[in-house]
């Protein structure tokens, strides 16, 4: 199977039915059956060839042949004795000649009976690992489905408990999934992490006294300040000014075994798998960073918080809201072209103005910038590193995300966690969310630590559970967080804190005294017939949408993702193959550009190198890390409608 090269993924994810990537500059070659074909041709090439040597050996012998017995005859005339030496010199050189073109014959055909008896040992070498192969795939694939079946024995057994009660202990509120869990029989489980929460609340009505020997005390009841924290999530959508679409055609029923694909990439960076749009979803990685400004209403309450850590659980319901539209969105967005951009321009309705820029594609980097009126601005360089793991696919964003707001000065900055798709083998695709977020507030110190639990059927605790703490910069912990990423986030204040008594385990943890939770950020409902349209949420089905005045490398102009999104796919496949070669060939004139002056290895280095149009490399001093950050002019440049400096990419 001849596998290329595929620079881009970005998530970063995959569809089951589907998949992509927008470039590849190498070719790697791996054996398949039409090895032995060829192997058979280059030994029927050789054959003919040394049939046609052998001719020219027999016309060597018989023209040699004839050549000494002309010098014979000629050595029987009389000549003087130093023309007889030359003749007989002649016919020396003859006979030497003749015995060197055998020679060569016989070396040539030697060389055939050697490549025909190692081609048979090589050819059953080549049959002996395919077949190796094959089982090991069959043993891979009956391994994963003995793996559910246990899992599907031991969910059916007796005495199994249902999903807890709500209640709020463990490090966050335990809301009831019920029957109406997303969870199949064919889903995969994975155990929860060990010491999965740090710490244990408790519920405190606002007046009991929480006086306890040991303890802090901090204020008794919910104080005015905190009430912008009151309904947070209940912000309601007024009509648009501008009517933009609420559907899109619906997505074609292409079967597509994703395992088929995958097999072959085992350990392999996912942005160089090629792969068909089959794969994706219609919306490129820039427009899926843009979906995280769906709950931007968060932000805009924020801007109103007079206390810090106050505002710092709406961030961190900010970050963690972020994740939402993945739940459901297993498809993997187009990996951007290099130097494509994408602009939202909704300041009348959201209030905000954001641009994206693809900056690098060796790694696949995008650079976000986003301008609130309301008072509040957010940056980000996003690189997505992704890698296949047989079972499962491992999406990690990499890269600072910076929010500032205007009027307080407050600096957040934080980190993505790790996206994981299971089951690519068998059984229903379903992602998760993975790992620990720090939000720094860099001018007060507050911190907030947020912990995303791996889903487990065997644990307690419920699906895709968030908790997190509020501190401030002397460590004192002001706030709990609690719920999930896919639904919603709590946040309760606390006025009490002890330490627990030690456990089975000898551990101990910090017990939170707290006022009853409150509601923070809540998801939105999906669109109707959601489920045809790749479980776009209503800011997804308008990003795609035509626009007019948007610059010449806006995604929204993207051939071969406008073709998918229209249902035609095989059309999509050949305009996707179309790009790539035009990005190939615009790296290689780079390269021949840059190899003028330099060496090969700096030359390719140099090659990949991009000198983006409205961001720039500057150091963060925050992180230490050089990043693109916004430098200005393109919307001064829509104003003017002015593209002359953008490339042609598409």
């Amino acid at each position: 199977m001849n596998i290329s090269q595929d620079p881009g993924w970005q998530p970063l994810l995959v569809d089951r039915s589907a998949a992509q990537d927008d470039s590849g500059d190498d070719d790697d070659e791996t054996a398949s059956p039409a090895d032995k074909s060829e192997l058979h041709c280059a030994i029927k090439s050789l054959s003919l060839k040394l049939d046609d040597l052998s001719t020219c050996n027999d016309l060597i012998a018989k023209h040699g042949a004839a050549l000494q017995r002309s010098l014979s005859e000629l050595d029987g005339l009389k000549i003087p004795y130093e023309s007889s030496e030359k003749l007989k010199a002649a016919n020396e050189r003859a006979t030497l000649f003749r015995i060197t073109s055998n020679a060569m014959i016989n070396a040539c055909r030697d060389f055939l009976e050697l490549a025909e008896i190692h081609s048979r040992k090589w050819q059953r070498a080549l049959q002996y690992e395919q077949e190796q192969r094959v089982h090991l795939e069959e043993t891979i694939e009956q391994l994963a489905k003995q793996h559910n079946s246990l899992e599907r024995a031991f969910r059916s057994a007796p005495g199994r408990a249902a999903n807890p009660t709500k209640s709020f202990s463990e490090g966050s509120l335990l809301t009831p999934k019920g029957e109406d869990s997303e969870e199949d029989e064919d889903t995969e489980y994975f155990d929860a992490m060990e010491d999965s929460t740090s710490f244990i609340t408790v519920i405190t009505e606002a007046k009991e006294d929480r006086k306890a020997e040991g303890g802090t005390t901090g204020s008794v009841d919910w104080t005015s300040s905190d009430n912008v924290l009151d309904g947070a999530s209940l912000v309601p959508k007024g009509p648009p000014k501008v009517k933009r679409r609420v559907r899109i055609p619906d997505k074609p029923n292409y079967s597509l075994n994703l395992w088929s694909i995958m097999k072959n990439c085992i350990g392999r960076e996912l942005s160089k798998i090629p792969m068909p749009v089959n794969f994706n979803e219609p919306l490129s990685m820039l427009q899926r960073l843009t979906e995280d400004l769906e709950y931007h209403h968060l932000l805009d309450k924020a801007v109103h918080c007079t206390s810090s850590v106050e505002q710092m659980c709406l961030v961190a319901a900010f970050s963690v809201s972020s994740y939402s539209t993945t739940v459901h969105r297993i498809a993997k967005p187009f990996n951007p072209m290099l130097g494509e951009t994408f602009e939202l321009d909704r300041l009348d309705d959201m209030g905000l103005r954001s641009l994206c820029e693809q900056v690098s594609h060796h790694p696949p980097s995008a650079a976000h910038y986003v301008f609130s009126k309301r008072g509040w601005s957010l940056w980000q360089e996003i690189t997505i590193s992704s890698k296949f793991r047989g079972k499962y696919l491992s999406i990690m964003p990499l890269g600072a995300i910076h929010l500032e707001f205007q009027a307080s000065g407050n600096h957040y900055v934080w980190r993505k966690s790790t996206s994981t798709v299971h089951n690519i083998i068998v059984g229903k695709l379903w992602i998760d969310q993975t790992g620990d977020i720090e939000i720094v507030n860099h001018k007060t110190q507050d911190r907030c630590q947020l912990k995303f639990l791996p889903y487990s059927y065997f644990s307690k605790e419920v699906a895709r559970k968030v908790t997190g703490v509020v501190s401030d910069s002397q460590g004192k912990a002001h706030y709990v967080l609690s719920g999930s990423w896919d639904e919603q986030m709590e946040c309760a204040k606390i006025v009490q804190s002890s330490p627990s008594s030690p456990g089975s385990d000898g551990k101990q943890k910090t017990v939170y005294q707290t006022l009853p939770a409150k509601l923070l950020w809540k998801k939105y409902p999906l669109p109707e017939n959601a489920e045809n349209m790749y479980y776009f949420s209503e800011l997804a089905l308008t990003l795609n949408e035509h626009e007019e005045g948007v610059a010449p490398t806006d995604s929204r102009l993207r051939p071969d993702q406008r073709l998918m999104e229209k249902g035609h796919w095989d059309e999509a496949n050949t305009e996707k193959q179309r790009l790539e070669e035009k990005q190939r060939v615009s790296r290689r004139r780079r390269l021949e550009a840059c190899s003028r002056g330099c060496g090969t290895e700096e030359a390719e280095k140099e090659a990949d190198v991009y000198m983006p149009l409205w961001f720039e490399k500057r150091l963060d001093p925050l992180t230490g890390e050089t990043a693109c950050m916004y430098k200005g002019g393109y919307w001064e440049a829509k104003e003017r409608q002015d593209w002359h400096m953008c490339p042609n990419i598409f």
